[in-house]
């Protein structure tokens, strides 16, 4: 087995283990979290590289062969989340060193930063139900720690309110994982998708399909199961909220993808739903995020909103779309990730979150009004940056099948984004800041905060004016994700690299 294939776990336990032994001494504990967050972004950058010449990475842990051992897999998709993983997993530690309350709690963020990529980056290559579903735990595992990292009464309550609903879509995960299991003696997913292509999955393995489905779908924020999120991220220290914002969602919105699309390839009463689905999460999270005056609230509703562009892709079922959907993935991870951070900076530097409190900042710190104009303007499809090309290719296949409505909505939830970024632009940066210029503090240690901003906003363009070769490998990983012959294979053990 080539030991690639289970480093983007690896390196990241290995160093939570390292961190958790250094744990007394602060300073170490951050200089290994660094360098831990470089290897995984190296081992991303590495399997990119194999996908992106058709190598699919497998490997068979447990001393058992597929379909009774741990089933693990890279393809194009999963080495892409990898490597996405691996940028917002070091923007985040480099965010993090930036000093601002106390060390104890920096240095406890070192640790558990890195059990939750352990869990991210397993989910991602995980190709068993199950074992999805234990990925799914030790995220949640480290996600429940960092965002109650600090304390505090806003903060616990909002911990509260993402345990509740999380932990209810994990249970009934693994109640949907036992009933597929049940009725079809398997929990690979190159079995199970040979299963219902073949129209051969009863009627109970479809509902228990359909509750996995249910879950995933709260995890992702899908409509109407979507209040957990607004209500929680932003109440988590800045870098923790941006790597929430980044990459978690995004797990549920891989597990959808990786699903439907193994299951059902051809458009169908799945996709009918998902495709409504898509639609009402666009805008109920655009119209919620209009309603907010905190730079974090507005910011977390429209993760909401953007979510939907994605599942927009998978329901539509078309190579454009889901190339379409692939696209937006890797350009919203990146672009949200950074408006959080750069939203911290700007609370930072004006004493609060909220918009009224807020201002002044174009003419105190030009740089940061620009950076946070690059990922705001791709947020909402403004050409060229990255999030242009990924809402044309959804609108061109929608338009292409006949949803007009579909992307007249994605168009009108476009609009109604730039809307809620022009107001975050007026009232934070344009406007003079109600106590005056003095109010606006100067910024301590945050010179890696600064380094991470501005380098996600250097990739948001370089994505937007590299559109070309990012939209092929997206196109390739779609024709992947349609016709996953490489993917079967390895998943046997007889194919694969």
């Amino acid at each position: 087995m080539n030991a690639l294939v289970v480093a983007p776990v690896a390196v990241p336990l290995i160093t939570l283990i390292l961190c958790i032994l250094l744990r007394p001494r602060h300073r170490l504990v951050a200089t290994v979290s660094v360098a831990g967050a470089m290897a995984l972004l190296l081992v991303g950058l590495q399997v990119l590289a194999l996908a992106a010449g058709d190598v699919v990475l497998a490997g068979q842990l447990g001393g058992w062969q597929a379909p009774f051992g741990i089933t693990v897999v890279i393809d194009r998709l999963g080495a892409a989340m990898v490597a996405i993983t691996g940028v917002i997993g070091l923007g985040t530690v480099l965010y993090g060193l930036a000093r601002e309350g106390d060390p104890a709690v920096a240095r406890d963020f070192h640790l558990f930063i890195h059990g939750l990529l352990a869990g991210v980056c397993g989910a991602f290559i995980t190709a068993d139900v199950f074992n999805l579903y234990v990925w799914f735990e030790v995220l949640l595992i480290g996600s429940f720690a960092l965002i109650a990292l600090g304390g505090g009464k806003r903060r616990l309550a909002g911990t509260l309110t993402y345990l509740v609903l999380n932990l209810l879509a994990t249970l009934l995960f693994l109640l949907a994982a036992g009933l597929v299991y049940g009725s079809t003696g398997t929990l690979n997913m190159g079995e199970l998708a040979l299963l219902f292509r073949a129209g051969e999955a009863s009627s109970a393995a479809t509902l228990a399909v359909v509750l996995m489905l249910l879950s995933f779908s709260i995890k992702a924020a899908l409509f109407p199961v979507f209040g957990w999120l607004p209500a929680s991220y932003h109440v988590a220290w800045t870098p923790v909220s941006a790597l929430f914002a980044g990459l978690l969602t995004k797990v549920g919105v891989y597990a959808l993808i990786r699903i439907v699309t193994l299951l059902w390839p051809e458009y169908g009463a799945v996709h009918e739903v998902l495709l409504w689905v898509a639609c009402a999460t666009m805008l109920v999270g655009v119209l919620g995020a209009a309603a907010q005056t905190e730079v974090r609230r507005i910011l977390s509703f429209h993760i909401v909103s953007q979510v939907g562009y994605m599942i927009l892709g998978l329901a539509l079922a078309a190579p454009l779309a889901i190339a379409g959907a692939v696209f937006y993935l890797i350009h919203h991870i990146i672009v949200k990730a950074n408006l959080f951070f750069i939203g911290g900076l700007a609370a930072r530097l004006t004493g609060s979150e909220r918009l009224a409190a807020m201002g002044g900042l174009y003419a105190k710190v030009p740089l940061l009004a620009l950076l946070f104009a690059i990922p705001a303007l791709s947020l909402a499809g403004i050409p060229p940056l990255s999030g242009f090309w990924a809402k044309f290719a959804l609108v061109k296949a929608s338009l292409a099948d006949g949803f007009w409505w579909a992307a007249g909505v994605a168009l009108l939830t476009g609009i109604f984004t730039l809307l809620s970024m022009s107001k975050i632009w007026n009232e934070a940066f344009l406007k003079a800041h109600p106590q005056g210029e003095a109010a606006i503090r100067p910024l301590r240690d945050a010179r890696w905060a600064w380094v991470t901003v501005t380098a996600l906003a250097a990739m948001t363009v370089a994505i937007g004016f590299g559109a070309g070769p990012v939209m092929d490998y997206a196109i390739a990983a779609a024709a992947q994700l349609a016709e996953p012959t490489a993917y079967f294979r390895a998943l046997d053990g007889a194919g694969g690299q």
